[in-house]
């Protein structure tokens, strides 16, 4: 079923609970590659993402067992390949995250250049920049990219842009390098910390996760662990958006307020009222919304992933609104899609101007990318009359079971 057919029901009202989330789960996944010795993954999101990251590990010779509890056991004793072919890497962006494993285990990969979402230029020149930095050599040719190392060597290196899968994948190969590895302006994303934390939990040595300086003191071996991933911010900030634009209530459990305060920020700036709680929240409307300038950042800042989603919200205030894109440059393809329901969005090099309409109507559009998707369906909600959305498979990376999660707070959302 690769369709949503969105009807306005009203306020959404009840409890969700968030999945484990993604962007900590499949660095985690390949992570485990640096060891013989199985590895316990809790609390894993059932995504499609997820299910392709398994497909690759496999494809190189992992086990992989799995139960009812979003449990993974992974077992990386017979590896057999540091070979992942296109027909795998070209599902998502974060295959190239086992470049960094396979290098610091086996001293070398060949790795097809990876795909993902078309929201911009994400090049993996930071990774190589610090794989070469440790000591492998780079070769790039026929979409593969292919390197070799003797030794890895700890070293200090400073990344031009704090990207998140550079210093996850440099993280990686510098737990097994020889030496000290420092890395500078690194990214502070909370994902970075629950990576550094897996590794703990397999022996490794690392300061600083979480901050601009990161500091890992290589080791011989590291060995098997449990680990539990951190909820998703994202899915979180998605339904706490959802009650926003319906004018609704909803307790969002399984989340930590911490890895969502600057998106608290801005909807308590547009008139919602958000009540923290150990590890909930409750998020209530208000009885109109005021429009908000919004500049997505590298953590802690204003993430990109919730951009699309502010943008649908920012559409049903009263005023105008503006939202910078820092992160991708391709990450306003939605708004076109956006425009068909009526909204009233300008862009304008890296920015959108969104002026606040009465209503949206329902129309047939598509998602673009994962989270245009989800931004579609929160217009939906609100928009007058019938809206089918294609594409679903977008959403379906990155969000278990979203229709029925909304329906189960009140949306009349079905999947054909």
């Amino acid at each position: 079923m690769e369709n949503l057919r969105i009807c306005p029901n009203g306020p959404l009202q009840g409890i969700v609970r968030i999945e484990g989330a993604k962007n900590a789960a499949l660095p985690v996944i390949a992570a485990s590659i640096l060891t013989e010795e199985p590895c316990c993954i809790q609390n894993v999101p059932v995504l499609s993402d997820i299910q392709n990251m398994l497909y690759l590990l496999e494809a190189i010779g992992s086990i992989i067992h799995t139960s009812d509890r979003h449990q993974l056991y992974i077992e990386n004793a017979n590896i057999n390949s540091q070979i992942a072919s296109y027909d795998f890497t070209c599902r998502l962006r974060a295959s190239f995250l086992i470049a960094g494993p396979l290098l610091a285990r086996f001293g070398k990969f060949k790795i097809a250049l990876p795909g993902g979402c078309k929201i911009g230029t994400r090049p993996i020149d930071l990774h190589l920049k610090g794989f070469t930095a440790l000591g492998a050599s780079i070769y790039i040719g026929h979409g593969y990219v292919e390197a070799t190392a003797s030794a890895l060597t700890g070293a200090r290196i400073y990344l031009d842009f704090p990207s998140v899968g550079a210093t996850e994948n440099i993280m990686m190969v510098a737990t097994k390098a020889i030496g000290t590895t420092i890395i500078e302006n690194a990214a502070a994303e909370p994902e970075i910390l629950d990576l550094a934390n897996f590794l703990h939990g397999m022996g490794a040595k690392i300061t600083g996760a979480g901050t601009d300086t990161i500091i890992i003191e290589g080791i011989s071996s590291l060995h098997g662990t449990t680990h539990e991933i951190i909820p998703d911010r994202i899915e979180a900030g998605t339904f706490m958006t959802a009650a926003a634009i319906t004018g609704g209530s909803l307790k969002i459990e399984n989340v930590i307020p911490a890895h969502v305060k600057p998106l608290c920020a801005k909807l308590r700036e547009m008139g919602i009222t958000i009540h923290e709680l150990q590890s909930s929240l409750l998020v209530e409307a208000g009885s109109a919304l005021c429009p908000t300038d919004i500049k997505t950042l590298p953590y802690p800042g204003f993430p990109t992933d919730m951009q699309a989603q502010l943008c649908a919200l920012m559409s049903m205030t009263n005023g105008t609104g503006i939202i910078t894109e820092t992160i991708f440059e391709n990450r306003f393809m939605y708004v076109n899609e956006l425009k068909r329901m009526g909204a009233d969005i300008t862009i304008e090099g890296r920015a959108a101007i969104i002026k606040g309409t009465a209503h949206l109507s329902g129309a047939q559009v598509s998602a673009t990318d994962l989270r245009a998707g989800a931004a579609l369906v929160l217009a939906g909600l609100v928009a007058e009359g019938e809206t089918i959305l294609s594409g679903v498979s977008h959403i379906r990376r990155g969000y278990a079971d979203l229709a029925g999660k909304l329906r189960s707070v009140g949306a009349s959302i079905q999947e054909f």
